[in-house]
């Protein structure tokens, strides 16, 4: 009944908002797109690198397990490997990078399907992203690696430290939550099921054209205040950055993908990590719980909750997340 009322809904939405037919009144998406532009005007690759050379990064491509992986690179040492999430790439991660790249070799990949990195039909799964991390790191000649995810790249970042611990120095898990581990289905973030469903014909043409008002969602609902979240600029980019051919189909894959990581990594967990683990959540996102399940998981886990921040940890408290992670990185603090 559910999902023939989804489908409904959907298919009166896609209709009431579509150019040429006429209205009684603005359909809730159509009137919520005046407050947040949905087409995006600027050239995404372009800006991309701009904003990375602003920080003394380097803009790169390599082809790793069999997909072409868009990558900044700055600094030479010990690496450091950052991982980004939905609704984001890994431009999220340049206030961080200049501080890092003072003692690290940092390289900050967008994941498969994101950004700048190649967008296939299939290889979703958070096993085989890992796998792709991995070959481009092992590709850089780089050994054991430090690696940091947040969100979707939290998932990532797990499954490399499960399969190539002897790769891994340490690993950073940043709000979000672990399938399969745990309780799981009870975390904050899954209040909002239906996006974790929401993949298709009929949805791909809903957010088409509108890709910025179907990310306002998550930058302002998963935000502790969304006056202080993913900045106007940072929102332009991403929004023109899933625009991109297959963007969107491709960010679904993430979830779609979930019902597998949870059996991958029911697996991965019959054996606890060994390396350090920090674990830092939002107070108003995940909480504890990312940190419960951190335990579940790994031997050696530091859990940090991070007073007053949602979900975006490094635009809503970075005065309390960038010293966080610099100081178990090893990373420079001025």
């Amino acid at each position: 009944m559910k999902r023939a009322l989804s489908i409904v809904m959907a298919s009166w939405l896609l209709s009431a908002c579509a150019p040429g037919v006429e209205a009684q009144a603005p359909c809730a998406p159509c009137a919520q797109a005046g407050d947040a532009p949905a087409s995006p005007s600027i050239d995404y690759p372009a800006a991309a690198q701009q904003t990375a050379a602003a920080v003394g990064a380097e803009s790169h491509f390599a082809t790793a397990n069999g997909v072409k992986l868009h990558y900044l690179q700055a600094g030479k040492g010990p690496p450091v490997v950052l991982l980004h999430g939905y609704a984001e790439t890994s431009h999220m991660w340049l206030p961080i990078i200049a501080q890092l790249a003072k003692t690290n070799t940092v390289i900050a990949p967008d994941l498969r399907g994101a950004g700048g990195s190649d967008k296939p039909p299939t290889g979703y799964d958070k096993k085989g992203m890992a796998q792709d991390i991995h070959a481009l790191v092992q590709s850089l000649g780089l050994k054991r690696a430090k690696v940091v995810g947040h969100d979707i790249g939290l998932m990532v970042a797990y499954a490399y430290a499960a399969q190539f611990p002897d790769d891994v120095e340490s690993v950073v898990l940043m709000d979000a939550f672990l399938p399969g581990v745990g309780t799981w289905k009870d975390v904050w973030l899954l209040r909002d099921l239906w996006h974790f469903h929401f993949s298709g014909e009929v949805p791909l043409k809903l957010v088409a054209g509108r890709e910025r008002t179907y990310f306002e969602h998550f930058w302002n609902d998963f935000a502790a205040d969304k006056t202080h979240s993913v900045p106007e600029a940072d929102r332009k980019l991403y929004a023109a950055s899933y625009a991109q051919p297959e963007g969107m189909r491709a960010g679904f894959e993430y979830f779609k993908a979930f019902q597998q990581d949870a059996v991958d990594f029911q697996g991965f967990s019959a054996k606890k990590l060994e390396m350090p683990m920090l674990v830092l959540t939002g107070e108003k996102a995940s909480g504890q719980f990312l940190i419960d399940q951190g335990r579940l998981v790994a031997t050696n886990v530091r859990g940090v909750v991070v007073k007053g921040s949602g979900h975006w940890l490094m635009e809503e408290a970075p005065q309390q997340v960038i010293p966080a992670l610099l100081e178990f990185l090893g990373g420079a603090a001025h």
